[in-house]
């Protein structure tokens, strides 16, 4: 018996035990600081111009806007990245997969104000479609890295004894493969998410709304109250998201790998 076994305590316990205090003090510390920020904004002395963008109906207002672009990009995200991900493990569709990753690492290696803009510049859009799509575009690769990844790294032994039972390819596929790579597929969603939200700030270039708007009008008319709520709660939103992220994590994967 090891020392360590002896003393009661285990690394695993130790970074599980961190990992739950973390998911405790994370979304408190965001509630605590954007509530006194917001509360900072809303009750202190403000000119005409703060008192009309610093308001709770519009703060509401751009939030939920911020939180409607990640929606629908998180959607566009798991719908092409997972299938295609599949796909591209199949040994048919393998000789293809590094168009696929090349295609997805130009969109996360382009700036992703270049990427909007030349998305805007092309199909003329504007609004909520013409700032999801491109933001879906930037933050599609680790999904679908993630998705591969995983799948090939399922032990091939497994996949065998699938068949030998006399499993289907599909059935082996939704029934080994894809439940040992969420994991996986979970983490590369995570990281995909806070680069959503992130980069849905920049929305308002192509008046897709959001918290970006908030921050763009406290820099352009110098009133940094204004400035400093839409960043805090840009900040807060991603924290809460990477939060939510870290929750999936633990409770959809598979509980033998925990």
């Amino acid at each position: 018996m090891t020392t360590t076994e002896l003393s009661g305590f285990s690394t695993e316990s130790g970074s599980t035990r961190a990992e739950r205090v973390r998911l405790l003090a994370q979304p408190a510390v965001v509630v605590v600081l954007v509530g006194a920020v917001v509360t900072w904004a809303l009750t202190r002395e403000s000119d005409a111009i703060e008192a009309e963008l610093l308001t709770g109906g519009e703060l509401l207002t751009k939030t939920w806007e911020h939180l409607l672009i990640t929606a629908v990009v998180t959607a566009i995200v798991v719908g092409i990245a997972v299938p295609l991900g599949v796909v591209l493990t199949r040994s048919w569709a393998r000789p293809v997969s590094p168009v696929f990753i090349g295609i997805a690492n130009i969109g996360q290696a382009a700036p992703a104000l270049g990427v909007l803009v030349l998305f805007f510049l092309w199909s003329e859009w504007e609004g909520l479609w013409a700032a999801a799509l491109p933001i879906a575009f930037y933050s599609l690769l680790p999904v679908l890295r993630n998705t591969i990844v995983g799948i090939d790294s399922v032990d091939p032994a497994l996949v065998d004894a699938g068949k030998g039972i006399g499993m289907s390819s599909s059935a082996v596929l939704l029934r080994i493969e894809l439940p040992l790579a969420v994991p996986l597929i979970l983490a590369g969603l995570r990281t995909s998410l806070v680069l959503a939200v992130g980069t849905a700030t920049l929305a308002f270039f192509v008046n897709g709304g959001g918290l970006g708007e908030l921050v763009d009008a406290g820099y352009k008319l110098n009133r940094t109250s204004v400035l400093v709520v839409g960043a805090v709660l840009s900040v807060g939103l991603a924290l809460i998201v990477d939060w939510l992220g870290a929750l999936l994590e633990n409770y959809l994967g598979p509980k033998g790998l925990t």
